[in-house]
């Protein structure tokens, strides 16, 4: 699953448009290396994205099937470090 999409499904951005304007804006990367939004995100990838004032570290812990998830299974998902 490409990472703008995953971040959207999984709830950590409200729409793909913003995760893709994230990624493109170099704040998102994948296992330290900053990932366009069309990487594809694998179970165990660490992602890491970088606010004005703190970075949010998270691991993949499974890739959703579907288009939506509610968000209180959000940490099926993904765990934050």
């Amino acid at each position: 699953m490409r990472v703008d999409k995953f971040l959207n499904t999984v709830n950590i951005t409200k729409r793909r448009a913003i995760s893709e304007d994230m990624c493109k804006s170099g704040v998102v990367s994948i296992n330290s290396v900053v990932a366009k939004p069309a990487k594809e995100v694998k179970i165990g990838d660490i992602i890491s994205i970088k606010f004005l004032t703190k970075e949010v570290r998270y691991q993949v812990l499974a890739i959703p099937v579907t288009k939506s998830i509610p968000k209180t299974s959000q940490s099926e998902y993904v765990k934050e470090l």
